[in-house]
């Protein structure tokens, strides 16, 4: 079988099973694959290059183990059209004729406070000579896909595995862009028992961001239309409101403590 970075795992695994423990061999991360549950919800939307990115390693990583057990490595364009990957010399250009606007969302994230909101008011204030950089621990791959919609251009930097710039700026199709605004309703005992026959429920609390949005968004790939998916959380996962919004799902939150959120998601 041919491989290339928008290969998905799913595809990988199912051409030959020994991938599962090549790929978890990679890293810490990809363990969870080993776990059929996750295994079936997550590798069917993650790609190479997607893996790559969450287990902050790189797509020739995935090429040197599977390459031994017989895949053929494909070579395609890597560029894309709204998101790229630079080296210092393209920050340094970028940077010249624009201003920084710098967010360190770290510890946001290490006080398990999700930093969407924070981070749009930042965007929404973003002036077309300006340039915001959020610095994080991992590429934030839901919010450049949330942007990108926005028609803003994403540049991503690793600076090393645990610090990573990303780059937003504006272009002449940038749209507004709003925060979300959480209302936990009062009728969630209700809805939930309304599904409570038709109900799939998955739990994100152990995995790493941006695991957990990945892994909802796959599993409602695969939500019957009278079904609803219940997930336990760590925190409101407000980065994945909007995209819940555009696929017309429709949700309820209920705050257990502080570090666990109970979400159900059915469709509108």
């Amino acid at each position: 079988m041919k491989i290339n970075k928008s290969t998905k795992i799913s595809a990988i695994i199912a051409h030959n099973k020994s991938a599962i423990d090549e790929i978890a061999a990679i890293n810490p991360h990809f363990k969870k694959l080993q776990n059929p549950i996750l295994r079936k919800i997550l590798a069917s939307r993650v790609t190479i290059e997607d893996a790559a990115k969450i287990g902050k390693c790189t797509v020739e990583d995935f090429y040197t183990v599977l390459s031994k057990i017989g895949f053929e490595i494909e070579e395609i364009n890597q560029a894309s059209i709204n998101t790229q990957t630079s080296d210092k010399q393209d920050i340094k250009q970028l940077l010249a004729n624009k201003k920084l606007v710098a967010l360190d969302v770290r510890q946001e994230l290490e006080n398990g406070i999700d930093p969407f909101n924070l981070i749009m008011q930042h965007i929404g204030k973003l002036q077309s000579d300006e340039v915001l950089q959020i610095i994080n621990t991992f590429e934030p791959t839901p919010l450049i896909a949330i942007l990108r919609k926005k028609g803003f251009i994403a540049v991503v930097e690793t600076i090393n595995e645990n610090l990573i710039h990303t780059y937003f700026y504006k272009t002449d199709t940038t749209s507004k862009v709003e925060t979300v605004d959480i209302q936990q309703a009062s009728d969630f005992d209700d809805v939930l028992q309304k599904y409570q026959q038709k109900l799939t429920t998955i739990d994100v609390r152990d995995l790493e961001m941006p695991l957990p949005m990945h892994t909802i968004l796959s599993a409602l790939d695969h939500l019957a239309s009278d079904s609803a998916l219940f997930v336990y959380h760590k925190r409101i996962p407000v980065f994945l409101l909007p995209e819940l919004a555009d696929r017309k799902f429709e949700y309820r939150v209920k705050e257990i403590s502080a570090n666990e959120v109970h979400l159900l998601i059915f469709k509108a």
